[in-house]
């Protein structure tokens, strides 16, 4: 069973997502939370497997629980949002959630999603993948941080992985063009986020665009 703790500021919306998940026979919902405070404390005690998260609540937001949330390693995050690729949703994803979903989308929609943010798979389409990244590198909000130094220790074969990543590829996709096994593609991301200190693919995506778009210096090598 998939463990799934809700975060909504709006009790009828909770009520409204746990109507849909309840209808899955592999989701049991194990906790409700009106903000991010107390889905924090509920993550700690329940240790669900998946929080679904509303960015925008009263106190703590749904960004900082999620920041603390997926640093603690307590749950993975899939974002709920009612807007498409704004300023909360970048926010979320920078702290380490495993996607979003629009509060608009279909029963089997949502219910997949939570699957596959339970797998350890980015639920976000390949093409939303891309135009999220590519919203990210057109951004002057704030500055690109330093690349983890982590990047230097990528192996070869896990830096053609990082690249896939940011080219919005899903672990299918990537086995294809890599020639390997998707299993094998699933430890090399898991590899790839450890030595990187990343907390889902979508970050080792924005990653992998920020490392392309650098410019290089006098002997071709980036800066």
């Amino acid at each position: 069973m998939i463990r799934v703790l809700i975060a909504d500021d709006h009790a009828a919306i909770r009520a409204g997502l746990r109507m849909i998940l309840d209808t899955a026979g592999d989701i049991d919902v194990v906790g409700e939370a009106a903000d991010g405070a107390v889905a924090l404390a509920q993550a700690r005690a329940l240790r669900p497997d998946v929080v679904l998260m509303d960015v925008r609540m009263p106190g703590v937001d749904g960004i900082v629980a999620t920041a603390r949330i997926t640093g603690d390693n307590l749950a993975r995050v899939l974002v709920l949002t009612t807007f498409d690729l704004d300023e909360y949703v970048f926010g979320s994803l920078r702290a380490g959630a495993g996607g979003f979903v629009l509060k608009s989308a279909s029963g089997p929609a949502l219910i997949e999603a939570v699957r596959a943010v339970a797998a350890g798979d980015g639920v976000l389409a390949p093409e939303v993948t891309r135009a999220v990244i590519q919203a990210f590198a057109n951004t002057n909000s704030a500055p690109r941080p330093e690349p983890p130094p982590g990047v230097a220790d990528l192996t070869g074969r896990e830096r053609e992985v990082l690249d896939c990543l940011g080219a919005g590829l899903s672990n299918a996709q990537i086995a294809a063009r890599l020639f390997i096994g998707e299993t094998t593609v699933k430890t090399h991301v898991s590899r790839v986020l450890a030595k990187l200190g990343l907390r889902s693919r979508v970050q080792a995506a924005i990653l992998a665009r920020e490392l392309a778009a650098e410019p290089e210096d006098d002997s071709g090598a980036r800066r």
